[in-house]
């Protein structure tokens, strides 16, 4: 009697460490830029991550959302849009992290799903994206009008200009003279900056240009920048740019 006990001791155990009941340790906090993806992230997740929004913050061009459904909580991060408390919503799937660390909120998440986007579902409303959210959205401020003078130098090009001529200009360097509308710090170990100097259509989105850097400004600054065009490029997670400045620097 006592083996039996023993063995069935030892089986039960066994199993809820399998179904997760018992989890192990927690791993220490991911270093800054280098968060490991979860045996699962090589793959997309199946569930819908669905649910009513019981916490939500903004950081790093990042909407961070807690789904709760059926007493279940789960973290999940996408490009910078409008949610609310008590909203209900859908998102796509995306890619698991496990001890996740996010420098602009200083919180590591055990667990956080990386997702493009809002789902349209049926009984799921779907959020509005931010009007100054990562991408072609329109960054300008509602009735400001932008007029920054061309920089001068065989280089120099409108943002006009580089939409434009975004095919011969690809992988070339080039310079431009933009007010910085819209600043996003620390993501993938970038500053993001939206420059516009009046040129473009904001219907088309060919008025906003994107720019990478290490260097930094604020909101307001006008500003030389020169850096490298890339085109179509797609850094995951809905980052995706028709024209992109990349490894650009402020000139001083």
């Amino acid at each position: 009697m006592k083996r039996f006990l023993t063995i069935f001791t030892v089986s039960l155990v066994a199993a809820l460490f399998c179904t997760g009941v018992f989890a192990s340790p927690k791993a220490d906090k991911a270093i800054p830029g280098k968060q490991v993806p979860s045996a699962k992230s090589e793959a997309k997740a199946e569930q819908v991550l669905s649910g009513k929004v019981v916490e939500t913050m903004n950081a790093g061009g990042y909407t961070y959302v807690c789904l709760e459904k059926r007493g279940k909580k789960i973290w999940v991060a996408v490009p910078e849009m409008k949610v609310t408390v008590g909203q209900k919503i859908g998102f796509q799937p995306g890619m698991e992290m496990v001890n996740f660390t996010s420098k602009t909120l200083n919180r590591t998440f055990d667990r956080i799903i990386f997702s493009t986007g809002p789902l349209a579902k049926a009984g799921v409303e779907k959020a509005e994206p931010a009007k100054q959210g990562a991408g072609k959205a329109d960054s300008r401020p509602s009735g400001e009008k932008i007029s920054v003078k061309k920089a001068a130098g065989p280089d120099a090009y409108t943002v006009s200009e580089i939409f434009t001529q975004k095919a011969s200009l690809n992988n070339k360097s080039v310079v431009l003279r933009g007010k910085v509308v819209k600043v996003s710090s620390g993501i993938m170990d970038k500053n993001w900056m939206h420059l516009q100097d009046g040129t473009g259509d904001a219907g088309k989105g060919t008025h906003d240009l994107v720019v990478t850097s290490q260097d930094s400004a604020a909101v307001g600054d006008v500003v030389t920048v020169k850096g490298t065009i890339y085109v179509n490029k797609d850094f995951g997670a809905g980052y995706k740019y028709e024209v992109i400045m990349e490894e650009a620097s402020i000139q001083r």
